[in-house]
């Protein structure tokens, strides 16, 4: 998942009720969990870096709550996130100060319903140790877990044309294929595979299959490679799409997410020279070179300074809902 990096687990309510204000207790999280997005969202002015804190405390939440306990606890743990939901929805007071966080912010930003729903759809498709056959079925699960965050970030970001919806979709779909792709052996040991079995079938002789856990055997490092490769090429198509709705954000916005793209598509950049070893080391951008990354987003977002003065347009809540796969697909 987008969310489910090594980490340590998120504190217990308890710790919580009497530690702070939310926002700081967020941006905390953000910092422990993801240096990559904490950068970026850096970024962003001081309500919006708030807001985006408390939209990833959710989701982290939310995932730790599925990847956190064991597979017989994963069906009630999922049932207690839909019951929290409701909860939050139907604006009952919420005693987790995160759940608290997320209820003003989904009220305050009119985030739909139905996107938080999508999101824990798609970790039920974890819970349930989902296969995906075909490339289609990995992107249902893609636009699960990530697309609908992007969704979720227009409506947290003040996006006011309903057109940028689709592009931001990509945009998470192309980091959560990308995370994919870096984090094979990892979700491997954890019993899970969202590498395409067709594609797998495709590009060498099927060993991979039975249980899963423990190291990925050495005989598949050739199809994983191909697969990886062809994976990554799609996150590309994403990306390139996603590139074309940051006009769309406010342009310190555009600063943050376009940043925050880069740095995540260098990983793909890292794991290609690695000739798509998905067996090796982790690939980990450094920092130097996400501060170079930082300047080439700044860059480009003066460049296109211009091309939003004469473009101005009147600000609107967005009305819509992006469903998949009628208003994502095609690329």
């Amino acid at each position: 998942m987008t969310f489910s990096s090594a980490s340590t687990p998120l504190p217990a309510v308890g710790e919580l009720v009497s530690s702070g204000d939310a926002g700081e207790i967020c941006a905390a999280t953000l910092a422990r969990h993801s240096k990559s997005f904490a950068l970026a969202g850096r970024l962003l002015p001081g309500q919006a870096r708030r807001d985006a804190a408390v939209l990833y405390t959710y989701c982290r939440l939310a995932d730790d709550a599925i990847d956190l306990v064991g597979s017989a606890a994963q069906p009630g743990a999922l049932q207690s996130l839909r019951r929290d939901l409701d909860s939050v929805y139907r604006g009952e007071a919420q005693e987790d100060i995160r759940l608290r966080a997320f209820q003003e912010l989904a009220l305050r930003r009119r985030l739909p319903r139905e996107y938080p729903e999508q999101l824990l759809a798609g970790f039920q498709m974890d819970s349930e140790g989902a296969k995906y056959e075909t490339l289609a079925d990995l992107l249902l699960y893609c636009h699960r877990v990530a697309g609908v965050v992007g969704l979720m970030m227009c409506h947290v970001l003040g996006v006011s044309d309903a057109r940028a919806l689709k592009k931001a979709a990509h945009l998470g779909i192309a980091m959560q294929l990308t995370n994919i792709c870096r984090d094979v052996a990892e979700d491997w040991q954890l019993g899970r595979l969202y590498l395409p079995l067709d594609m797998l079938r495709a590009c060498g002789p099927g060993s991979l299959n039975g249980l899963r856990f423990g190291p990925l055997p050495e005989s598949a490092r050739p199809s994983i490679a191909a697969v990886t490769q062809q994976l990554l090429a799609e996150a590309d198509r994403f990306y390139r799409s996603g590139d074309a709705g940051v006009i769309a954000l406010p342009w310190r916005a555009a600063f943050s997410v376009r940043a925050a793209r880069l740095i995540y598509s260098a990983i793909g950049g890292r794991i290609r020279r690695r000739h798509y070893d998905a067996i090796g080391a982790r690939a980990v951008v450094p920092t130097s070179h996400k501060l170079l990354l930082v300047l080439k987003a700044a860059l480009a977002t003066l460049g296109e300074l211009p091309n939003r003065w004469l473009g101005l347009r009147a600000s609107a809540e967005l009305s819509s809902v992006a469903r998949f796969p009628d208003d994502i697909l095609p690329v």
